[in-house]
């Protein structure tokens, strides 16, 4: 399969075979991914997340399942982002927390985080073995052009604090993507994970960019359900991005 742009040429597509789904084990999922091989795909990886595809890795892929379509990709208009009252709240909780923007290059620091996050998330589901390997393999890859956004807190004695969270982030023409941020499980009340996103807008609007890319909101699954409270957000319906309002009204929800 390919597709044709002018940007792409041709640009060839890989539907994957059936294999679990990484959110409902009792369902099979299936993914469309660009060409692995490419070595157009550093370039065109922007284009790729306006038509609703992420990076996982060295892959960017887009849910293609046979019976669902509960992954919709969404993004956040930097321009149009104003904070909600619990958003603010979570600024205000968070005053004493420094945050870095950094190379993404894996630290012994940070490994270690990510180990204890995926302990805490995901028991025995396949990641809470990870180590320096995965780490790379699934947050850094080959050819992406990404940071880290560091969250530390700030010690009173101007000591370097403690790594609460970092947010893996690529940096495209007009946007940044959220790759996927981990955290101290042992500082729940902080709200950490929105305010990784609250810093991801506070970043592309200091670049002048025009989007923050969340990746897919799941409809129906409660853990992804908090990226429909970041307002105004955009869902791509397979052809073009829309208010997220007027795409949940087309499909009743």
């Amino acid at each position: 399969m390919a597709i044709h742009s002018d940007a792409s040429d041709d640009l060839r597509l890989f539907q994957t075979g059936q294999h679990a789904c990484g959110y409902w084990p009792e369902r099979q999922a299936r993914d469309l991914v660009l060409d692995p091989h490419d070595p157009r795909l550093g370039a065109l990886y922007p284009l790729a997340l306006s038509w609703g595809f992420r990076r996982s890795g060295d892959l960017v892929y887009r849910p293609h399942c046979d019976h669902c379509r509960a992954c919709v990709a969404v993004r956040i208009p930097i321009d149009e982002f104003v904070p909600d009252r619990s958003q603010r709240r979570c600024l205000a909780r968070n005053t004493d927390v420094e945050v870095r923007i950094v190379a993404a290059e894996r630290s012994e620091e940070q490994l270690a985080l990510y180990q204890r996050y995926l302990r805490h998330r995901h028991p025995g589901g396949g990641m809470d073995d990870h180590g320096a390997h995965e780490f790379d393999q699934f947050l850094i890859g080959r050819w992406s052009h990404g940071r880290f956004l560091e969250l530390r807190q700030r010690m009173p004695d101007g000591r370097r604090g403690p790594l609460l969270a970092v947010a893996v982030t690529d940096i495209a023409a007009q946007a940044l993507s959220a790759v996927y941020t981990f955290y101290d499980p042992d500082a729940g009340a902080r709200g950490l994970g929105t305010l990784a996103i609250l810093q991801q807008i506070a970043w592309a609007r200091r670049e002048g960019l025009r989007h923050l890319y969340l990746g897919y909101w799941i409809r129906g699954h409660q853990k992804m359900d908090y990226k429909r409270r970041f307002r105004p957000l955009q869902a791509y319906d397979g052809r073009h991005w829309r208010d997220f309002d007027d795409y949940l009204r087309q499909l009743g929800g």
